[in-house]
């Protein structure tokens, strides 16, 4: 079961993203990078993250090696980056962590990315994983068309801009489970 003690250790276990990033080889690091410079939140996005009041622990359970992780994942830096107030962010290798990543499999494999949200008590709202319904769309547009995708192909700006629209939806939504629990109403006399 995903317990707040569970939860809870395992966001202490995981590492800042730079930290993160930086556990990985060269190559990989330098993926991630390039990708997250060019990343920027929308003003509506940036008016509705300013908007939240409770306090989000998001665990990612990932691989710097994984070219899904490395074109999703950024888009929580930049989330994490605008309200650190109240979106803090973690990450878990997967094979490091492979005891936990095989309690959370998708399609009956054990798949990365994988991102948790809990609240401020590390009750478990959400699981996401481990494409958003964008890069899914994207992905077979170019894989189960006529066409088939070269393995470094770029990533598109229309795929980029709804990817990480699909990324602020799942923070919106868990915060909206935030917002409207009756426990943290009354905590917050809200």
């Amino acid at each position: 079961m995903l317990t707040p003690d569970l939860l809870r250790s395992r966001f202490d276990a995981g590492l800042p993203y730079d930290q993160y990033v930086a556990s990985g080889k060269p190559a990989d690091q330098q993926a991630w990078r390039e990708f997250a410079a060019s990343l920027a939140l929308t003003d509506d996005q940036k008016a509705l993250l300013n908007s939240f009041t409770r306090r989000l622990h998001v665990i990612a359970v990932s691989g710097t090696w994984c070219g899904d992780c490395a074109k999703q994942l950024p888009f929580l830096r930049v989330i994490e980056q605008h309200r650190p107030d109240l979106v803090a962010c973690r990450f878990l290798d997967r094979d490091m962590h492979m005891d936990f990543a095989k309690t959370l499999p998708i399609c009956g494999g054990i798949r990365v990315p994988v991102v948790l949200f809990a609240n401020e008590d590390f009750d478990f709202l959400a699981l996401e994983g481990d494409r958003s319904l964008s890069r899914y769309r994207a992905l077979a547009a170019r894989q189960l068309g006529a066409s088939c995708e070269i393995p470094a192909a770029r990533t598109g700006g229309a795929e980029v801009r709804d990817t990480q629209a699909d990324w602020v939806g799942y923070v919106e939504r868990v915060q909206l489970m935030c917002r409207l629990s009756t426990k943290l109403r009354e905590r917050h006399a809200d």
